[in-house]
């Protein structure tokens, strides 16, 4: 069975009604990135950045995925697909895919701070004095900037494997998730669906590639008789 990896982003989840990571004053919903979404922000004041999550965490319970995440499951019945996401949601889990690597995090997830623990089903608030049995303040299981990604090289070796790529939502501009392209062959096709696609250095020096310029939803639909021509 030929293998498809999907790279998506904030672009998907948004038609589910999930803001998007930045809007366009630098700001993630009204507070400094460096604020919630760092572990000196953390550090500094870790009420505002649990509280901050576990308002995303609330909003998660209130969506749906959409028809591009469905779409992207329905890949699976044909091709070996595996979704790496930037994306913190469950949507693509609760719209049918069942190979998915979260770059950064989960945000139904948590695991113990400044500690090397484990990492538990966290579907409700996390609250000051939530710990682990060694005292340790839990967290929302979030990579921040600053910290290292640990699915990267996972991430990559699929990749490497693919025999085509698609690129669903995102801005193709933060590292390390910008740089997978580069992992596979120069002649695997890539399509990128993007109502803005940003073509980064890994893409410009590929010259199998097709944009479909829209939304993730219009784009899966439309990409449909692409991705079989694509895959013969």
């Amino acid at each position: 069975m030929k293998r498809i990896a999907i790279l998506t982003g904030a672009g998907v989840s948004a038609e589910s009604g999930i803001a998007t990571f930045r809007d366009s004053n630098g700001l993630w919903e009204n507070h400094r990135v460096e604020d919630v979404a760092s572990p000196e922000g953390f550090a500094a004041n870790p009420e505002l950045v649990l509280n901050f999550y576990n308002q995303r965490r609330a909003q998660l319970h209130t969506v749906e995925p959409n028809n591009g995440h469905k779409l992207i499951a329905a890949l699976e019945d044909d091709y070996d697909v595996t979704v790496i996401t930037q994306n913190i949601d469950d949507l693509h889990e609760r719209a049918g895919s069942t190979n998915i690597i979260h770059l950064h995090g989960e945000l139904l997830k948590a695991r113990p701070a400044n500690a090397d623990g484990f990492i538990v089903d966290w579907p409700g608030d996390i609250k000051l004095g939530d710990t682990d049995d060694k005292g340790n303040q839990m967290r929302p299981h979030i990579v921040w900037f600053g910290e290292a990604v640990p699915e990267i090289e996972n991430a990559a070796r699929v990749v490497s494997r693919a025999d085509l790529i698609i690129i669903v939502g995102t801005s193709m501009q933060v590292y390390p998730a910008a740089g997978l392209v580069g992992y596979a062959d120069d002649d695997i096709p890539v399509i990128y669906i993007d109502p803005k696609p940003s073509i980064n250095y890994e893409l410009k020096r590929r010259g199998n590639i097709h944009t479909i310029e829209t939304g993730g939803s219009e784009g899966m639909e439309l990409a449909r008789e692409m991705i079989a021509d694509l895959m013969k």
